[in-house]
This record gives structure tokens, sequence and C-alpha cells, in this order.
């Protein structure tokens, strides 16, 4: 599958309604949105939940197609029996990843494990199950090594000169996560592969440009940003694959995707935004720049004669404790447009309504996937946390590392 064909609807879904993804009777969009409150109910860590996401969605396709054979495998392949149940694979096999990923919340994936079992019918759902299971079992074993733990771990010492990273307010926390860039990619060759150019320079007309704008529209006293730029900051406090799963699932439903067919979609999704963080922590922990609150306040360190220091600026939105360039959150962004444009193409045909659980009563209406990412971009910078070079690059690279994962998804190195 490279492009589903257009469809003619117009769908309303909420991130916040289960049902919706339920109503489709797909296995696949049931355990998306399990996986989805699983990550969401641990620890703080968008890196770690797009890894996480990306094994279970991987452990899905993987065991989708040991029953089906639609498709080359992604990591394993297993000798089938005839009869047995690609539903009951993916549901086996999601639960399986889950609970090795987090054990602290079995009780709850088992609850949702047999509620799903139950409904797939006999003959073929052991025979399913099994395979799903040792799928897992296979996935997880393949990302073991991938440098995820050490990652975390690894000790970081943030810089002395204007315009290096250093823990931000209020919290003031270490840096978050700081080998990540360094960990295996699940889909690109190695975290580097679309790393950016340096970011302005601190004496530059284009970082002088970047600093009054955001001074004036991101600071928590902003007198000229408008109530909807402050409604999208907020919408995108969520974690970027909290928001764009969502559409993934609102599109399968109005495309009438396949089992098999939501299987990929939903690997390539996942895959795509996994690598995408890894590859903007490469960057991030090898620029190390400064977050605007830093800046801001420290304007009369930086050399450059056009900004003004304010050292009582405050940005709307709480720094998040990880260097400013690139960010994150957009370079997910450009790779789900990108992954999505491959699938759906340009035009989706059909208007994407999108809710989120960090903005309550905030609506945002697209019929583009750009449009989901255009706004992404400014919402970072509206919320006073992201320079709008490092908004803007970070797009960049996540269509550079989406198209790539859509190109060569499948062709494993290992």
């Amino acid at each position: 599958m490279s492009r589903i064909p257009r469809a003619v609807v117009a769908l309303v879904f909420t991130a916040s309604c289960i049902d919706a993804a339920s109503a489709s009777a797909d296995v696949v969009l049931d355990w998306n949105v399990m996986a989805l409150k699983t990550t969401a109910a641990a620890p703080f860590n968008p890196p770690l939940e797009t890894r996480n996401l990306a094994i279970v969605h991987a452990a899905m396709f993987d065991a989708v197609n040991s029953t089906t054979g639609e498709s080359p495998a992604y990591v394993v392949r297993l000798r089938a029996p005839r009869r047995a149940s690609a539903e009951a694979a993916a549901v086996a096999a999601a639960h399986m990843a889950l609970v090795k990923l987090y054990p602290d919340q079995q009780s709850m994936l088992d609850a949702a494990y047999t509620a799903s079992i139950t409904r797939i019918p006999d003959p073929g759902r052991a025979d399913g199950v099994h395979v799903g299971e040792a799928v897992a079992l296979r996935m997880l074993d393949a990302r073991a090594s991938d440098g995820a733990l050490a990652a975390i771990k690894r000790e970081y010492f943030p810089g002395k000169r204007p315009g290096d990273w250093i823990p931000t307010p209020p919290a003031s926390l270490p840096a978050l996560d700081p080998g990540w860039g360094s960990v295996r990619p699940f889909v690109l060759r190695q975290g580097s592969q679309f790393r950016p150019e340096p970011p302005p320079a601190l004496h530059s007309t284009r970082y002088a440009h970047d600093f009054d704008e955001i001074k004036e529209i991101g600071s928590s006293t902003s007198g000229t940003r408008r109530p909807e730029e402050t409604d999208l900051a907020r919408f995108w406090i969520a974690t970027a694959s909290q928001n764009w799963n969502p559409v993934a699932r609102q599109m399968s439903i109005a495309h009438g995707l396949t089992l098999s067919q939501n299987a990929r979609a939903f690997a390539l999704l996942n895959l795509a935004g996994a690598d995408a963080f890894i590859a903007a922590w490469d960057a991030k922990f090898t620029y190390r720049q400064w977050r605007p609150v830093t800046a801001i306040r420290a304007a009369h360190t930086d050399g450059n004669p056009a900004p003004d220091a304010d050292a009582l600026w405050t940005p709307l939105l709480i720094t998040p404790p990880f260097p400013d360039y690139i960010a994150g959150h957009t370079t997910y962004a450009g790779a789900a447009q990108a992954v999505l444009e491959h699938l759906f193409g340009d035009d989706p045909g059909a208007v994407i309504t999108m809710t989120s659980a960090t903005a309550p009563g905030v609506v945002e209406t697209y019929t583009t996937f750009k449009d989901i990412a255009d706004g992404v971009v400014n919402a970072r910078v509206w919320g006073g946390i992201h320079w709008r070079t490092s908004s803007v690059r970070g797009r960049e690279v996540g269509e550079e590392v989406g198209r790539y994962v859509a190109r060569h998804f499948g062709v494993r190195r290992e």
C-alpha cells in the first residue's frame, strides 16, 4: 500500500473519544487507543513514548503479516498456521509489548486484552495469540540493545557561554534524555542522517528577528497574541504522538482501511515519529542552543546590539527541559505530515477535527496535513518556548525523515 484512494467524506473525530476508533471494529485502531492511553499515564518522556509506540505498532504489523503474508516483514515473519487469526495476532502482539514496556499498568492492559480477545471468534484465535506474542517478544528483543536506557542515563553538563542551553525556570530540571540522538533508529541509518546546519549565530539578523518575535508574542503577558493563538499554543502541550495518532485513526475510518492497511499505516506513522525524535535530539545535543527564556533574560551577554534584555520575562508555556534547536514537536509534525501524505495524498478528502487533553474545549479544524504542521510551527513560537528558526527547521528535518521512512520501510539492515 502506498497511497490510499481518496474518499470524499467529512468526519468529525475527537481525540478523547475512544468509541470513534472502536466503532470501526478494527483491533489495530483499538490498540492504538490503548497504547496512547498507556503512554499518557506514564511519566513525561516524549522520546521514550515515541520509541515504545513504534515497538508496539511494528509488532502489530509483523504479527498481522505473519498470518496474512501481504507485506514484507519489518523485523520478523513467523510461519503461522493457516487458520491463525490476524486480529488475534495483532491484539496479542500489542498487549505483550505494552505489558513488557509498562509492567506497572498490567492490570489495565490485561482487562483490555480480555475484552478485546474474547470478541474474536474461534477457530484461529489461539493460533493467532501464539503468533502475536512470539512476534512481540522478538520485536522487544530486537530493540533491547538500541541504546535507549543508556541515552536516558547519560550525564550532561550544561554550557557556560552565551547561547548555551542551561536548565530553565521554574523547575530548572536537568536535561531530559541527553543521549537520545545516539539511539539506534528504526529506519534511518543514524540519528545524524538529516542533521541541519547550525542555528543562527547570536550576532545575526536572523537571530535578532527570532528574538524580537518571541519576546513579544510568546510572553505570558503578551498584548499582541490573540486568544486563538493562545489556545493553539496550549493545544500542542500534549505530546506529538497523542495529537497525531488520532488524525491517522480519523483518516483510517474515513478511507475504510483494512486490518492489514491499518497495521502498515500506524507502523509507518510511529516508526517515523520515533526516528524524528532521534533526529531532533541529535541536533539538540549537537548544537545545545539556549531557550528563549534564558536568552531574553540574558540578552546583555549575547553580543547582539539589537535584542533588549528583560530579566523578568516569562513564556506563556513552561519550557521543556532540553535544548531548543531543533524543535521536537515540529520535527515529529514534519514526519507525520510526510507519512500521512504518502498514505492519503496532499488532500485527504476529509475534514480533520482535533481536540487535545491540554486545551479543554478547544477544537481545531483542518483540511490538509500541511495545515496541521503549519499550526505546530506557530504554536511553539506563540507559546514562547521555541525560536521560529528552530520550529521551521525541525519541521523540514521531519519531512525528510518521514519521506525516507515511507520509502525504506520494510527494508531492514539487521
